[in-house]
């Protein structure tokens, strides 16, 4: 039988799709997440929204990510003692290295840090963010054009397979 067989995960990815279609990701960063009991539970049901996340770094000593405006729903199953606020803004951990680099990125106008994919690798929150320049009217356009084109293509090429 195959022993290297990947194991599939259970847990959810959950993707901000439409940080894709908003911004220009120039580049990507995998940073942790600090997050209470009942908003892991919540992560693992993926009851989560991103797409009115933002990221900031705050000039403290030492410098720190937050996730701000990002929507973790409430876990069904806990009292109302224990539940979570379910937009508060959350830690994010890492380097000193990476944080100051994406302090020193944003500096520039117009360019911002946007989340794009929150999952699990092992028992740890990860969250996957970018450095993003924001799309004008025309170029979002023009990604509609690209998906529609390749909608197109893949639909003729799978009718052409059949013969």
């Amino acid at each position: 039988m195959a022993k290297n067989k990947k194991k599939q995960s259970a847990t959810p990815v959950i993707e901000n799709r439409r940080a894709r279609f908003d911004y220009f990701i120039d580049s990507t960063l995998e940073v942790g997440i600090r997050l209470t009991g009942t908003e892991v539970k919540s992560v693992r049901a993926a009851k989560v929204s991103l797409k009115e996340g933002y990221v900031r770094v705050q000039e403290a000593n030492p410098p720190s990510l937050w996730l701000h405006s990002a929507h973790i729903g409430e876990y069904d199953h806990a009292s109302a003692a224990f539940q979570h606020d379910t937009t508060r803004t959350r830690l994010l951990l890492a380097s000193k290295r990476e944080i100051a680099e994406l302090a020193k990125a944003t500096a520039v106008r117009g360019v911002t840090i946007v989340p794009l994919k929150m999952y699990f690798k092992g028992p740890f929150a990860k969250l996957e963010i970018g450095l993003a320049r924001g799309k004008k009217q025309h170029d979002k356009r023009d990604t509609i054009k690209e998906r529609e084109s390749q909608r197109e293509i893949d639909r003729v090429m799978s009718t052409k397979v059949g013969w």
